[in-house]
């Protein structure tokens, strides 16, 4: 990011934090084709790595995810960060209207305990009635006045908060029925409870929820940075779900030249951009619009690039390990990865009720993550 002339974010105060440590001066230059680097037919490097190789610049500090083929031509550092691929995309666009919304409140465990609660207590209240004589019309006769059907009707009545008749005359049906009713009271307040939060949550239904949900659609276009680490997963997973995204994208040519332009056409909608976790959970903590899949794979990690045999290297990968023990990379961390998009409100997420959570509350949602700059000591 830039302020003015600055630059700043994540890399610059690291840059200035291993420059302490390690004891060096610097200056910052972007590169030029803003590019993370990667290798063309003929074995030239593009981007960052590019400029590293050609004495360009002595370090390269972006979210450079380390590779074989990278540090076949580079030395990588000891990792500052540790991320994964995941995919960000519109929240309307990721949403999707539901017709058994009414449903929603409740997870589907949860309703097939309700409904197996409700045949049971129905089934057990028509028992001890059929058990105890305070239930029949005639002792000595085999009319039964309270049947299977006034059971499960007087059950139903009761989950309305309204007392449908007829009523158990036995204590026993009694005991059972007050039972069920504190069950129904408690029951309708959690689902309203839950289902006004449902209405007021910001954060929809997600339609699209992984890897394969993307794979197994083509209304909406995807794509990750041509020539990255990201594509190049793609091009040669055995998977079968990541080669049907990576032809997918071939076939489309629904490449973003940077990040930059993937986040912006997201932002336009119709558009789902694959990348590394932590550059796109800063794009989310920027833009309000933009949601972060749950699903993360191929972790990997970032380190800091330098040319083969650099004498900072030693240097530099003791630095990393020393602010991370005091805590530092946690501190920057935190600091550039708080949501700070503009026009935010503090909107509670709403999930669907699990039975476990009858008796804890739901855990609040994770952090996120991101960063960027070439630079190289003056």
């Amino acid at each position: 990011m830039s302020r003015g002339s600055e630059l700043e974010g994540y890399c610059i105060d690291l840059i200035s934090a291993l420059a302490k440590n390690v004891g060096f001066a610097y200056k910052v230059h972007l590169v030029k084709d803003g590019r993370y680097g990667a290798v063309d037919s003929n074995g030239n490097w593009s981007g960052m790595i590019g400029e590293v190789i050609r004495g360009e610049a002595d370090l390269a500090v972006a979210p450079l995810t380390v590779t074989a083929t990278r540090e076949h031509v580079v030395d990588m550092t000891t990792p500052f960060m540790q991320t994964g691929i995941s995919f960000i995309l519109h929240k309307d666009l990721a949403s999707k209207e539901n017709t058994f919304s009414l449903l929603s409140p409740f997870s589907t465990d949860m309703w097939v305990g309700i409904l197996i609660a409700f045949l049971l207590t129905g089934l057990c209240i028509f028992l001890v009635g059929r058990i105890s004589p305070t239930e029949w019309s005639e002792p000595d006769t085999e009319e039964h006045s309270f049947t299977l059907l006034h059971s499960f009707w007087y059950i139903t009545g009761a989950l309305t908060l309204q007392g449908a008749g007829p009523h158990p005359k036995a204590l026993s049906g009694r005991l059972v029925s007050a039972i069920w009713w504190l069950f129904a009271v408690l029951l309708l307040a959690c689902y309203f409870s839950n289902f006004s939060s449902t209405l007021h949550s910001n954060n929809k239904h997600v339609s699209i929820k992984s890897f394969e949900d993307l794979a197994n659609q083509d209304l909406i276009d995807y794509g990750t940075v041509e020539g990255g680490s990201t594509m190049s997963f793609f091009k040669y997973s055995n998977n079968p779900v990541y080669r049907r995204i990576y032809e997918q994208m071939e076939r489309k040519k629904s490449y973003a030249s940077s990040m930059e332009e993937g986040v912006r056409r997201t932002l336009e909608r119709n558009y789902v951009f694959i990348g590394e976790a932590v550059s796109l959970d800063l794009a989310a903590a920027r833009y309000c619009k933009l949601i972060r899949s749950q699903e993360v794979v191929a972790m990997r990690a970032y380190a800091i690039a330098a040319p083969r045999g650099s004498p900072l290297l030693k240097s530099l990968s003791i630095a990393i390990l020393q602010l991370s023990e005091s805590g530092e990379l946690t501190y920057l961390w935190n600091k550039w990865w708080a949501s700070s998009c503009i026009g935010a409100v503090n909107a509670n997420t709403s999930h669907a009720l699990q039975p476990h959570d009858l008796r804890e509350p739901l855990p609040p949602p994770g952090p996120g993550t991101g960063c960027w700059a070439l630079t190289g000591p003056a």
